[in-house]
């Protein structure tokens, strides 16, 4: 029997990945992927039986075999980059909403530390559609890649949760998480910060300092953490 309306109600985060991982079908210059994350194993090779079935545009759609760490599995869809993929992946949105009751679908992307809202426009400005665009974008020093933006640190591991909370952790050392409150150049951040620095707290950002590695780091009222890394900022609170 197939799915119906509100049948993976709660089971679907709303936060998809677009171009976050590689290919298996080609070129990542050449194919766009989108990765959903499931709380279910069951739930996920539905959501791919679905969109298998439904989009004649889905080159391949898979789900991850064995949970992550979270304990959420992951579903893959693989589409051909060109002009019509933003509209392609609003038509497979709208499909999958009615499966989940979701209505306010968001989108990371390539690995980017904050979600968009899901929309045609949001989708056009952000994909590149051929492959001489896709190329431009992955070969710029892009600092809002998490990885590229803790290309100095002591970190071993750097993860996003699906709800958007960054893990990191250091070899040898327990992980620590965070609630990422924003992200920009370091200008436009500090003007958004209504807190004062916090000159007490020296423990705190003396501790992140030895686990992250030589940023700037910043504690703003009681929560309220920033580091910098050239001309960019992360804020995020202790989680």
């Amino acid at each position: 029997m197939g799915l119906r309306e509100n049948d993976l109600r709660d089971l679907v985060y709303k936060i998809i990945e677009i171009d976050s991982y590689k290919s298996k079908m080609g070129s990542d210059a050449e194919i766009v992927t989108l990765c959903f994350t499931v709380n279910e194993h069951d739930p996920a090779k539905d959501l791919v039986d679905f969109i298998e079935k439904g989009y004649s545009f889905v080159l391949d759609a898979d789900a991850t075999s064995s949970e992550q760490s979270d304990g959420s599995f992951k579903v893959f869809v693989e589409m051909e980059r060109n002009e019509d993929v933003p509209s392609q992946i609003v038509e497979l949105i709208d499909g999958v909403s009615n499966l989940t009751g979701i209505n306010d679908f968001r989108f990371r992307y390539y690995k980017g530390f904050q979600s968009i809202p899901l929309s045609l426009n949001s989708l056009s400005e952000t994909i590149p559609l051929d492959t001489d665009t896709y190329d431009i974008l992955v070969n710029e020093s892009n600092m809002n890649n998490f990885k590229n933006f803790f290309n100095k640190s002591y970190l071993e591991e750097i993860n996003l949760t699906a709800e958007e909370d960054l893990i990191i952790k250091k070899a040898y050392a327990d992980p620590v998480e965070f609630k990422i409150k924003n992200f920009g150049t370091s200008t436009q951040v500090l003007e958004s910060i209504k807190d004062k620095i916090n000159m007490n707290d020296y423990a705190e950002i003396l501790f992140l300092t030895k686990y992250i590695g030589d940023y700037n780091i910043t504690k703003f009222g009681n929560r309220t953490l920033t580091l910098e890394n050239k001309g960019h900022m992360l804020v995020v609170e202790r989680i």
